[in-house]
């Protein structure tokens, strides 16, 4: 065929239009990207391989880390799950709740139905929302009927879809919530759940102690469920009870299909893993993998769920479009009430990953976690040393969509989680056990609290001292040189702009306990 002008000039035209066309998409494509927030829950900065682990390898984390910003310096609110929990998802500190402790699995909703979250954020620019996983926020309004539609709960928070579990997998009730309601409940077996008595000729273990698959070690003695002890007693609902070697698995069904779903519209996810927490309930696919034992092996199970959900990302053709933010809800524990070999066979891991304390700690390993942002094609590669926590995402999102954000405690750092910067937070109020420290620049201080120095049942060091201690966490990861009396000038600074930032709610409970 002769090639005529005209048939140039329209070819030429042709692929000119596409060109812009094809601008045209990718910009409105990267206008409403997609989030998804991974969240772990138990996982020390020690765990991954990408944070110098070398006893565990966790190439599918790794490979975030490797494509994305790895933050050395992330922290979450708290070094317990409920209130980082609620700081994530309302860019609130947590101590300014007083009920935002660890919560049993009947306790009523954390978070106000009027107030302003992350996921309501993502909803006033047109996303779809959703949570799956671990909640552990409450339910109701108290006094739960485990048997009706349960309200308020996510839904009612802004979460369009959810899957969850109540609380978390060593508390009752054992069952999946979607929406509401539990899954799979048989109405001539209704639930009952109480976490003061047991129902009659109800085994616990305590009592039918030869019903045990898993040995409890504190606190883990009530109702039995899949041959393990939990905390609280739950009577019915057979039929709803979840199989706890399949746990990762299910959530992992309901995310993949979720982003299946969801692909021609934007969405953000909260995909809350259970793992590592306790009970820990690996997939026979993975027992003995880690040589570890359980804690291991189910670390291990986790990369390879992440693993598996972001190739359904790229499956789908989103991956180019989706922002992931990957982080844990406190840092390691051990023995955290179950005999599973996590000490026994330790070996030479340090969860801990160099620094000091763990979780339940106002040390820094409490609060001090894994913290990795991904976007393919958008984000470079680097390892930052910007001071970021999870209540920034709320500002910071809501920046990146566009949308108006009331103003809280969450500080606007995009530019720092898409690795424009390395300027994060100047100062950060760090909370365990209702106590709360200062990290401020390199700098930690915790002022004096009474109380022990170490759990007993853990064996982790809480931080609690009848001294200031102030430590240099860049130089002194390991917090062993505590400088607050040969640097009395710096502690003064601190101590004032501590007192300043707590304001009002720096109780005159706590003010006594500093004298």
């Amino acid at each position: 065929m002769k090639i005529t002008p005209y048939l140039k000039f329209v070819t030429f035209l042709y692929f000119a239009i596409s060109a812009v066309g094809c601008a045209q998409n990718k910009e409105l494509t990267t206008a409403k990207p997609n989030v998804v927030l991974i969240y772990l829950d138990d996982l020390g900065y020690g765990d991954l391989s990408c944070y110098g682990a070398t006893e565990l390898q966790t190439p599918n984390i790794d490979k975030l880390a490797n494509g994305g910003i790895l933050f050395k310096n992330g922290y979450a609110t708290s070094a317990t799950c409920t209130p980082s929990r609620y700081g994530i998802l309302t860019g609130v500190y947590p101590w300014r709740n007083k009920d935002a402790k660890i919560l049993p699995g009947t306790a009523p909703l954390l978070i106000s139905t009027k107030q302003e979250t992350i996921a309501k954020v993502f909803q006033t620019k047109g996303y779809e929302t959703a949570v799956i996983g671990k909640w552990h926020l409450g339910l109701g309004t108290g006094n739960v009927n485990w048997n009706a539609h349960i309200s308020p709960g996510p839904n009612e928070v802004g979460f369009d879809y959810s899957h969850i579990m109540a609380a978390t997998q060593d508390r009752v009730p054992t069952v999946y919530i979607e929406n509401g309601n539990v899954v799979g409940l048989d109405p001539k077996d209704p639930i009952e759940v109480n976490y003061n008595n047991n129902y009659p000729v109800e085994p616990t273990a305590i009592s039918n102690p030869e019903l045990l698959k898993m040995k409890w070690h504190h606190g883990h003695n009530n109702s039995i469920v899949n041959g393990i002890p939990r905390i609280g007693f739950m009577k019915g609902g057979k039929s709803a009870k979840w199989t706890d070697v399949d746990m990762a698995d299910h959530f992992l069904a309901k995310a993949t299909a979720y982003v299946k779903e969801h692909k021609n519209k934007p969405f953000f996810l909260y995909y809350a893993l259970q793992e590592p927490h306790v009970p820990r309930t690996p997939n026979p696919r993975f027992v003995g993998k880690s040589g570890m034992g359980p804690r291991g092996d189910v670390i291990l199970e986790a990369d390879w769920i992440i693993g598996q959900f972001v190739a359904s990302l790229e499956a789908e053709g989103m991956l180019e479009n989706t922002l992931i933010v990957f982080s844990s809800d406190n840092g390691p524990v051990l023995n955290d009430g179950y005999e599973d070999d996590a000490v026994e066979k330790l070996g030479n891991h340090d969860p801990k990953g160099g620094l000091r304390g763990g979780k339940y700690s106002l040390l820094d390993a409490g609060a001090h976690v894994p913290f990795i942002t991904y976007w393919k094609g958008t984000i470079k590669p680097k390892v930052s040393d910007a001071l970021v926590c999870q209540m920034d995402l709320m500002a910071s999102l809501a920046t990146l969509i566009g949308a108006n954000a009331s103003p809280t405690d969450s500080q606007d750092i995009l530019h720092a989680f898409l690795g424009k910067s390395d300027k994060g937070r100047k100062t950060l109020i760090l909370e365990a056990n209702t106590k709360t420290i200062l990290r401020e620049g390199d700098w930690l201080m915790i002022p004096p609290y009474q109380g022990l120095p170490v759990i007993a049942d853990v064996q982790i060091e809480t931080g609690f001292s009848e001294d200031y201690q102030l430590y240099n966490v860049k130089k002194d990861p390991a917090q062993k040189d505590n400088v607050a009396k040969s640097n009395p000038k710096k502690l003064a600074k601190l101590i004032a702009n501590f007192e300043e930032l707590r304001g009002d709610a720096y109780s005159n409970i706590q003010k006594l306990e500093l004298k």
